[in-house]
């Protein structure tokens, strides 16, 4: 089973001159990870993470360019990468696909094309330079389908559909993969990963529809997505139905409800804080000891249950006062997601404390014996 990290906001750190430390002593976290067994570093692309008047979206602002870029220095390293497209300038998720704004209302073949020929020179770029690939990512958690609203999966009918213009964007991206790499292994990329009938009614349509893609990949986080049975069931599911190997693509568990900042009520802006009402039926504390606990049995149960691979998610994004931010007013207002803070809101699952100490956790994420 391989191990990743997602660091996509890594030079967003570095920016800022973010340090790290293990047992009081300031390490290199790459290649730290790297010596307990992480093989794999995944980093999302945005297609033009800019306003019209050149402001950066921020969140690692991952243009192309800067895909390349920490793809080599991943490789520098010895890191397979596994290359994130999103088909978007920003964020997206099951709950927004938001179309690139060069690619707005096109004709939807034209926006095949795009899809191909984005691909393809992305990847081609990164041939160039001796970039390993080893696994691309056709869109990101597109439980609901994908650059809406051109293939946005219908809810209004059951079964849900559209899936055949859905497919027919997800053929294009992996013939433009498979063009510039032809060994790349092709990922579907989903969350709600202890619903074993959203996961059914998609990869049912997918067969049918005839995309041949490799591997299913799956966001598991505890707090929205179930305990570890629920999980494994569907895993198993998959595996057996499908004859698909089964990835995490995104894990995360926070180690505190403690903000670094509090605003002038005491409220908290984190994504994972007391306020949901899930954190009631966890199986692990949200401490550090129960990170730790948790990053350790779910590697275990991921090995026993045959997962492909496991990839923790910005494990390194750690706060820098109010300038490490997941997104700029012109990111939120692309995504339609204004007035919100936009400083780092995800600290609290990273596997350093918000100084940049390691925590247990961090020694758990490895290869071979779990305990610290």
């Amino acid at each position: 089973m391989l191990l990743g990290i997602d660091v996509s906001t890594y030079f967003d750190e570095q920016a800022e001159n973010a340090k790290y430390f293990l047992d009081g002593k300031e390490i290199d976290p790459l290649k730290v990870f790297k010596e307990q067994g992480v093989s794999h570093m995944r980093i999302r692309v945005w297609n033009r993470p800019y306003s019209d008047e050149g402001e950066p979206y921020l969140g690692g602002t991952n243009d192309v360019e800067t895909f390349l870029r920490l793809s080599k220095l991943g490789t520098s390293y010895g890191y397979k990468i596994i290359l994130d497209f999103h088909y978007s300038d920003f964020w997206v998720d099951p709950g927004k696909q938001t179309c690139p704004k060069d690619w707005k209302d096109l004709p939807f073949e034209t926006l095949l094309e795009k899809v191909e020929e984005f691909t393809y020179s992305t990847m081609q770029k990164a041939k160039e330079v001796g970039i390993d690939i080893d696994f691309v990512q056709i869109g990101n958690e597109i439980t609901n389908g994908i650059i809406w609203p051109y293939g946005k999966i219908d809810d209004s009918v059951t079964p849900r559909g559209n899936f055949d213009h859905l497919s027919m964007i997800l053929k294009a991206g992996i013939k433009g993969a498979k063009k510039a790499y032809p060994n790349v292994r092709t990922i579907i990329h989903l969350e709600n990963s202890s619903n074993q009938a959203i996961y059914q009614n998609y990869f049912d349509n997918l067969e049918h529809y005839g995309v041949d893609y490799d591997v299913i990949g799956m966001s598991y986080y505890p707090y929205w997505h179930g305990n570890f049975d629920t999980f494994f069931q569907n895993v198993e599911m998959c595996k057996s139905r499908y004859h698909k190997d089964v990835m995490v693509m995104e894990l995360g568990y926070a180690f505190t409800l403690e903000d670094y900042i509090l605003n002038n009520n005491g409220m908290t802006h984190l994504v994972v804080n007391s306020d949901l009402e899930v954190l009631k039926n966890l199986m692990y504390p949200l401490s550090k000891e129960g990170q730790a606990a948790f990053i350790k049995d779910f590697i275990s149960e991921g090995e026993k249950h045959g997962l492909l691979g496991i990839n923790y998610w910005e494990p390194l994004w750690i706060p820098k006062d109010e300038k490490i931010c997941w997104s700029s007013k012109a990111g939120q207002k692309y995504i339609k997601e204004e007035g919100k803070s936009t400083r780092n809101e995800w600290c609290n699952q990273c596997l350093f404390d918000y100084e940049g100490n390691a925590l247990p956790s961090f020694k758990n994420y490895r290869i071979g014996d779990h305990h610290e």
